[in-house]
């Protein structure tokens, strides 16, 4: 998993409330394992024109002009603003991997559904929660001002406009140590390899009999 830190990134704006993982990834799209190649269907019936499936060459599609995400002002955004109760419906992990796909590495929105929210936090995405007022704010710089980055620093917990104006948001002590050293479950895991070898040695000279197949 990727680590994240900090970062000073444009800012793109979806001004939707109640986005669900079924906008994210579509459903029909869900049929690899792989955390990676969802990114040119992120918001794919928003994004084009026609109707996509599996194995589209998504460079030919027709983009939604009037779509956001699509404007040139917003190409290479890594920061996605959006409205409340972000990532509802579906529990589907293929909704993170879609949006850090695309380019993504965190989200700023007043509320989030809390099975997406996790489920950002296993995969290197940055959900961060601020208040509506804050949000219309921010929304609104963004639109007013053609490359508009904030800065993102984890280990402050601070949000920062262009002007210096800083947002504190909160984070447990478990999920930003994980995300500072680009820790998923997997990787927490493997920080135990030598006890965990240690204690196979030790039951399997204990208890050979279980290991006797």
């Amino acid at each position: 998993m990727k680590a994240f830190t900090q970062i000073t990134a444009l800012v793109a704006p979806l001004d939707r409330a109640n986005v669900d993982t079924d906008a994210i990834i579509p459903k029909q799209f869900l049929k690899s394992i792989k955390r990676s190649g969802f990114g040119p269907n992120c918001f794919d019936e928003w994004r084009y024109l026609d109707h996509g499936e599996p194995g589209m060459d998504n460079s030919k599609r027709p983009l939604n002009p009037e779509f956001s995400l699509n404007r040139p002002r917003y190409q290479g955004a890594q920061i996605l603003l959006t409205r409340k109760n972000f990532g509802c419906g579906s529990s589907r992990e293929h909704a993170p991997w879609a949006l850090d796909d695309y380019g993504f590495r965190a989200v700023i929105a007043p509320s989030f559904a809390d099975i997406f929210f996790n489920n950002c936090y296993k995969n290197g995405l940055l959900p961060i929660v601020l208040s509506e007022e804050i949000v219309d704010k921010l929304f609104q710089e963004t639109e007013a001002t053609e490359g508009y980055r904030l800065s993102i620093d984890l280990e402050k917990q601070t949000v920062t406009t262009p002007s210096g104006e800083s947002f504190g948001f909160d984070i447990t002590e478990h999920r930003k140590h994980c995300l500072l050293n680009g820790l998923d479950e997997i990787g927490l895991t493997l920080q135990h390899a030598d006890e965990i070898k240690a204690f196979e040695a030790q039951r399997k000279q204990a208890q050979p009999w279980l290991f006797n197949a």
